[in-house]
């Protein structure tokens, strides 16, 4: 993805050889050389921002995500609680009805 934009990789860094003029080495080679490094620092200083606020918002959207998580989480044992409950207080309000039905059927008036 990045290749495109990387003109250099360490291994030609590693093997550039300068050619030698009367004073040392070329000053033109050099600086053509140099250049090509600023370069690929300057890209690679960009792709490792960019990276960095990419994994920032997916941090942050996984931190939200996490609390709506909980959150849904604690509805849904509060469903359950207040259904368990609920049912509990069904079955007790069946049951007298059941027990007057069986008072009023059988004659029981105890």
């Amino acid at each position: 993805m990045y290749n495109d934009r990387i003109f250099l990789t360490p291994q030609e860094i590693l093997e550039k050889e300068f050619k030698y003029d009367a004073r040392g080495y070329r000053p033109q080679e050099v600086d053509k050389f140099l250049d090509m490094v600023i370069r690929d620092y300057t890209e690679f200083a960009a792709i490792i921002k960019k990276q960095e606020k990419e994994i920032k918002d997916i941090t942050d959207d996984n931190v939200k995500l996490k609390q709506e998580l909980r959150r849904l989480k604690t509805t849904i044992e509060a469903a359950e609680d207040g259904e368990g409950q609920l049912r509990t207080s069904n079955n007790v309000d069946l049951l007298r009805r059941i027990s007057q039905l069986e008072k009023v059927v059988y004659g029981n008036n105890e």
